[in-house]
């Protein structure tokens, strides 16, 4: 309740022969309003009726009551586990890919390993919750059906083929959340296998038979080994997965930023069936036969869970709009709902809020003085509603803790009574408190130029106060509230309580709350709720005010028939007394309000063909916003690739110009060396070549040296050998001599 959640109860029409769903409305419960003790059930008007010519209404009945664990049911015998041993040796022999699940079509559970050894109950359930930018998935050359085309998501949970209902806008994908569960009998070492064992949950979003994208969710991680904490609570995998286009690599398609990657979240949870089949109701609360909350997801008949949460677009304004009875709740004003038979009900902290405006709707009271004053009201005032939520406080910067307080008056809402928060709550520094009580709604008429004007021109001021039981109450600050904020917000419709058409107005924003003396610094920071309800014109001309200032409805006046006393003869009657001239201006009072009303109609007619043009060329213009929002994403995504590969290249091309001036220098270099080793070579060539000449001089001549020394040596040998023989020949006479003469 401190969180203000409020319970968003829709209602459909079900055809039992095809089965088909239909929505009707819905209505939404403030939890704030609960009780613990029980209290009489009363009757809510569906929101957003489809049958619109019908006042459809609800009875419910609301209490608070307080959980308590559920008692034991007796002394049952349960079968004796299987022994550690015996366990232990399955296990370890046991092959992750024989563990197939088995359907039990009689008990309704899919039995994963021997069913002698497991016989643990499960529940395995899977949540989509909601899906973003989905149209990223959509090529922009892909033809979609020329109807209205449907969108789902599948998956295969334990071979059971799940689908969610369809939807037909992938901007905004508006489906319920579903739940698909199925029950398994196993125990948890055998299940960490077999889920090790299937790694991915894969889901797809289809169109027909085409898989626009996929994910893939690892369920290895869902129930670790040796883990024993599903004995106590559920196992979850919760998050948000990006969506892949199938093919991408192929496709080339470039990759999307994180902010506007198509993301869908699904939520994992693992449990014993144990634990999710406790009541959450004592058992001496009286109790009713009530449809089962969760509808488990046969093999067979495939059903699935439809999981109510909390919608995102429900008006902040919802949240207080169902009145109670208890004067202890937070300052408010009831929303007039009928024209005939109710009161105006101002609470605050301090007493009733007067309200001196008229109030368009009509409110009759019990006893009408005849001195009341009238109030005409224009016959272009519109029926507003105004209502301010200040929730919370935070960041105060004062230097020590107060005991915080807000207050605030606006006399143009008819009330010039201030309005102020109760309780005062403590708040210290670097904490954020909720503040209690700090609603309040005003209804008026006035003229929408009027109201216009008002808010752009007057701001809101919201007063800080630190109330001391010892001291006087010290003003700390003032924020400013821009009323005319709410203005700018977009409309939704809703009906009325007599149907009519009507337009709500919502405004969540954060002020800075500025010292009311000294420099005008940032001392604490105010969240707040504004909502601006019409409810189109007003239907009564005239209220009665009361001297309490009490808003009296035209539509219960009563009209005092007691006229002045003229003196006037009996027997003559004044022309204005006579019946003639009273039918006469009855008729003529009737035709101006058929008139009237005829023109009110063909004015709502007109408001709901604009409302209805509005409509559609929002949404129009909201599909060729994210159509061009897509197409600038691809742009940017391709501009930056083309950037990239402008900067490769030009860091290339300066790569290869530095390549190329160093081939250059060396192609230089290399070109002197050879130069210079080919100059060297030829040098080294003619030195040899003159040193070789030279040599072969010198060979020359000394070979010439020494045939001329062989020629001399040849002739002094001849010259020798004639000599020789000379001598010889001297010697053989001499010899011949010395032999002839005797001795």
């Amino acid at each position: 309740r401190l969180q203000r959640t409020p319970i968003k109860l829709q209602c459909f029409a079900l055809d039992p022969v095809s089965s088909a769903k239909e929505n009707i409305g819905y209505i939404v419960l403030d939890l704030r309003a609960v009780q613990e003790k029980k209290q009489a059930p009363k009757w809510y008007p569906l929101l957003s009726n489809k049958y619109t010519k019908f006042k459809s209404e609800i009875q419910v009945g609301v209490v608070l009551e307080t959980d308590s664990k559920a008692l034991v049911d007796g002394f049952k015998a349960k079968e004796a586990p299987p022994r550690e041993g015996k366990a232990s040796t399955f296990l370890s022999g046991l092959d992750p890919k024989s563990i197939v699940p088995v359907l039990n079509e009689e008990e309704g559970y899919h039995q994963i390993g021997p069913a002698e050894y497991c016989r643990d109950y499960f529940v395995l359930s899977v949540t989509i919750a909601f899906a973003t930018q989905l149209e990223q998935l959509v090529p922009t050359t892909m033809k979609l059906p020329e109807r209205q085309p449907e969108f789902f998501f599948y998956y295969s949970l334990l071979g059971n083929d799940v689908t969610n209902e369809p939807f037909t806008d992938l901007i905004n994908p508006n489906f319920e959340p579903e739940r698909a569960s199925v029950r398994i009998r196993s125990t948890a070492d055998v299940l960490q296998v077999y889920l090790c064992a299937q790694s991915k949950l894969q889901i797809h979003l289809c169109c027909g038979d085409q898989s626009l994208g996929s994910t893939e969710i690892p369920l290895s991680g869902l129930l670790k080994k040796g883990n024993v904490e599903i004995d106590h609570h559920p196992l979850a995998i919760e998050g948000a997965f990006v969506l892949i286009p199938p093919n991408r690599a192929k496709q080339k398609l470039p990759q999307l930023p994180l902010d506007m990657a198509p993301t869908i979240g699904v939520s994992v949870i693992l449990q014993r069936e144990s634990l999710s089949a406790q009541p959450l109701i004592p058992l001496n609360a009286p109790t009713e036969p009530k449809e089962p909350q969760e509808k488990v997801l046969s093999p067979i008949s495939g059903k699935r869970e439809v999981v109510q949460q909390r919608s995102q677009n429900v008006p902040s304004q919802a949240d207080h709009s169902s009145s109670t009875e208890d004067e202890a709740t937070e300052s408010e004003v009831e929303s007039l709902k009928f024209e005939k038979g109710m009161k105006v009900k101002k609470k605050a902290d301090n007493g009733p809020v007067a309200a001196s405006q008229p109030n368009p709707v009509g409110a009759s009271s019990s006893s009408e003085p005849v001195s009341a004053q009238k109030i005409v009201i224009p016959a272009a005032s519109h029926h507003f509603c105004f209502s301010i939520d200040l929730r919370s406080i935070r960041g105060v910067e004062v230097g020590f803790p107060i005991n915080c307080i807000l207050r605030y008056s606006y006399p143009f809402f008819g009330s010039a009574a201030p309005i102020m928060t109760s309780p005062p709550v403590e708040v210290r520094k670097n904490m954020e408190v909720f503040l209690p009580q700090s609603y309040c709604a005003f209804d008026f008429a006035t003229i929408p130029h009027q109201l216009q004007d008002t808010f752009f021109r007057l701001p809101l001021l919201v007063e800080l106060w630190h109330k001391d039981k010892t001291a006087k109450d010290l003003l700390l600050g003032l924020a400013r509230l821009q009323l005319s904020n709410v203005l700018a917000s977009e409309k939704t419709r809703f009906l009325g309580g007599n149907g009519e058409q009507c337009w709500r107005q919502t405004c969540n924003e954060t002020v800075s709350v500025t010292a009311a003396q000294g420099s005008g610094n940032r001392i604490a920071e105010l969240s707040y709720a504004i909502t601006l309800e019409d409810y189109g014109l007003v239907k009564m001309q005239e209220v009665l005010v009361s001297d309490s200032s009490q808003c009296v409805g035209a539509g219960q006046q009563r009209h005092d028939h007691h006229t002045q006393s003229r003196c006037a003869p009996e027997n003559h009657p004044e022309p204005r007394e006579t019946l003639e001239y009273k039918a006469a201006l009855e008729l003529e009072m009737w035709k101006e309000m058929q008139e009237d009303i005829f023109e009110n109609q063909l004015k709502k007619k007109e408001m709901a063909h604009m409302q209805a043009l509005a409509e559609e060329w929002k949404k129009r213009d909201r599909e060729r916003e994210a159509l061009v929002k897509k197409k600038v994403a691809e742009y940017t995504v391709l501009e930056e690739q083309l950037q990239k590969t402008l900067r490769d290249l030009d860091k290339r091309e300066r790569q290869l110009f530095s390549a190329e001036s160093e081939i250059q220098r060396v192609k230089k270099e290399l070109q002197a060396e050879h130069e210079r080793n080919l100059q060297e070579l030829q040098d080294s060539v003619r030195r040899a070549r003159e040193e070789c000449a030279h040599q072969v001089e010198l060979e020359r001549s000394k070979i010439k040296q020494l045939e001329e020394d062989k020629l001399r040596l040849q002739q002094q040998l001849y010259e020798a050998e004639n000599k020789h023989k000379i001598l010889e020949k001297e010697f053989q006479q001499y010899k011949e001599q010395q032999s002839s003469k005797p001795e």
